[in-house]
This record gives C-alpha cells, sequence and structure tokens, in this order.
C-alpha cells in the first residue's frame, strides 16, 4: 500500500446525497462501505466530518447570530453526521471510536492524541467530530490539525468532483483538471478546495493532500494501491 495511515474530510453536505439536508440513508452505506473496503485492506483510517447537511455557523453569522455560538452549533451538527458515519460503519463490521473535541462522555470518547493512535493501531476506524473545539476554525482545519497529530501518510478531501479543475467542470466544458498541484499553488490561485488555514498547516508540516470524488467506486482504495486519481497537492 502506497499509505498506511490516512485522514479522510467528508464534507457534511455530501451525506445528504440528492437531499440536499439531512443525511441520506443510501449515500451514508455507500461512505461506509468505501471506508470498510480500505480498511479491510490493513489502512489505518481516521475521519473528520463536517455538519453543513444540518448546519453552517458563518451562514447564520452572517445573518446578525453571534459567531461564536453559530460555530459551536456547527460543531453539534458534525457530531450527529459522526454518530450515524459510525452506525453505517459498524454495520459494515468495522469496529469504530468516536472522538469528540467538546466533551460529551455519555456519546463520544474525549479528543486524546495517544488514545486516538493507539486505536488506529487495534485497526478502529477513528471519527473527529466537533472540529477542533473551537469557533472561527473551519472542519477542514480540523481535518488538517488531527491529520499532523496522529501523523497521518496523507489527507484524502472527499468531494462530488474527481479533483480540481480551474473552473467549474459542471459548468462549463472545457474546464482543466490539475493532476499536481502545490499547497503555495492553491494559496497563490486561491482554490477554494480547502480554506487557507488548513492548505498552510498541511504546507508547514509536509502534509500531503488528494482531492478526489467520493462517489467514485474504491477512489480512494484504488488511490492508495497506486492509481492516479484524483488532483495531488504536495511538493
Amino acid at each position: 500500500m502506497k499509505y498506511n495511515r490516512i485522514l479522510l474530510k467528508m464534507s457534511g453536505e455530501a451525506l445528504a446525497g440528492d437531499k440536499g439536508h439531512g443525511i441520506n440513508g443510501k449515500t451514508i452505506k455507500h461512505f461506509a462501505k468505501e471506508v470498510a473496503h480500505v480498511m479491510s485492506e490493513g489502512v489505518q483510517v481516521a475521519i473528520v466530518i463536517g455538519g453543513g447537511n444540518f448546519y453552517r455557523g458563518v451562514s447564520s453569522a452572517s445573518e446578525g447570530m453571534d459567531r461564536t455560538s453559530a460555530d459551536h452549533m456547527g460543531m453539534l451538527a458534525t457530531v450527529i453526521n459522526a454518530l450515524a458515519l459510525q452506525d453505517a460503519l459498524e454495520k459494515e463490521g468495522k469496529l469504530t471510536r468516536l472522538m469528540t473535541a467538546i466533551e460529551m462522555k455519555e456519546i463520544a470518547e474525549p479528543y486524546i492524541r495517544r488514545r486516538a493512535i493507539r486505536h488506529l493501531e487495534k485497526r478502529r476506524a477513528v471519527i473527529f467530530a466537533a472540529g477542533t473545539g473551537n469557533p472561527y476554525f473551519t472542519t477542514d482545519t480540523a481535518a488538517a490539525l488531527r491529520g499532523n497529530e496522529i501523523d497521518a501518510d496523507v489527507l484524502f478531501k472527499a468531494t462530488k468532483v474527481d479533483g480540481i479543475y480551474d473552473k467549474d467542470p459542471l459548468k462549463n466544458k472545457d474546464a482543466k483538471k490539475f493532476d499536481r498541484l502545490s499547497h503555495i499553488d492553491v494559496l497563490k490561485k486561491g482554490i477554494k478546495v480547502m480554506d487557507s488555514t488548513a492548505v498552510a498547516l498541511c504546507m508547514d508540516n509536509k502534509l500531503d493532500i488528494i482531492v478526489l470524488n467520493i462517489f467514485e467506486r474504491e477512489a480512494i482504495l484504488r488511490c492508495i494501491k497506486g492509481e492516479n486519481i484524483g488532483t495531488f497537492i504536495g511538493e
């Protein structure tokens, strides 16, 4: 395998499927199967999931809500998604652990770095929820932070398209796909695949990012096995 330990960043919106809001049962089952296939090959998997299918703190803050309160509500939305994904993975026969940056001991473990790494070594999928536990930081930044903390080999950014393009490929047939970019290229071009804080954190700590289509069958597993899938961001 090209990578032995990965951090998978999934958006909350992706879980909604074609419903646009909430959790689509078929979609989350598909995601669970994809992760289960990767785990079956002996790869250690950690996951950070967003909450945009339920609530986005930035949107509410722009409408007048206090930003800190809005972001805390967004963190709770990620916990809902994490619980759903945990259930779906366990139905695929995989061991899991849910860890949150905000303590809620009745449903999840508090995030402790050494404990998270030990869970991974025991072949449990570790789902990180509630972002970083701090307002003003996105779940992209949480993914970059956790990826570095657990010494992940790569950060997979799961999207609805098969990589990064110079313009929206869903609207422009002549859109050009980038097979490879550096972290600084992403920052200079203002590419919005991840927020700039997350990209800079990965750049500073030499954590590679791969952007791919989570809806493409076994895309993550094929990439781990060495196929050139999606867009690689690194040096």
